[in-house]
């Protein structure tokens, strides 16, 4: 359901709230490393989320990546829109251009009804459930270092 690109996302903002120490910021290589995630393809999804005030960034010698606003205001829902876009909330689960899922006027696919209340069910998850959410269900933060 979600990209790739989308659960490095989430998996490196989780990564950056749990090493939130005073606005410490932390290398693009050593985020890379400890996530086993390529720099170069890292660094534009960093980008991504810097851009919309999720990460800050500061470059240069002591530059690096930290969390941008509190965990508690950070959803999924956020990391999601910016990376794969909120179609998986709104669109039609198997692509008729003729759903009304994706056009006024149009009709039901055949899995139009059925999968309604599994979107909303989504949406409602990742809209609700913060970045703070899932730091205080996970027991031992440095086991979800390389997740």
């Amino acid at each position: 359901m979600l990209s790739n690109t989308c659960k490095y996302a989430i998996r490196a903002v989780i990564y950056l709230a749990v090493n939130d120490e005073d606005g410490k910021k932390i290398g693009i290589k050593q985020i890379s490393k400890d996530l086993d995630i390529p720099t170069p393809f890292l660094g534009k999804i960093l980008q991504s989320l810097a851009k919309q005030k999720l990460l800050k960034s500061t470059k240069g010698p002591h530059g690096g990546f930290s969390i941008g606003r509190s965990p508690e205001e950070i959803t999924l829902f956020d990391i999601v829109s910016i990376i794969d876009g909120s179609d998986v909330f709104t669109n039609c689960l198997i692509g008729m251009h003729s759903c009304k899922s994706n056009s006024d006027g149009g009709y039901a696919c055949p899995v139009h009804d059925q999968y309604s209340s599994i979107r909303k069910q989504m949406y409602d998850f990742f809209s609700n459930e913060t970045i703070a959410k899932i730091l205080s269900n996970m027991e031992e933060k440095s086991d979800y270092i390389k997740l």
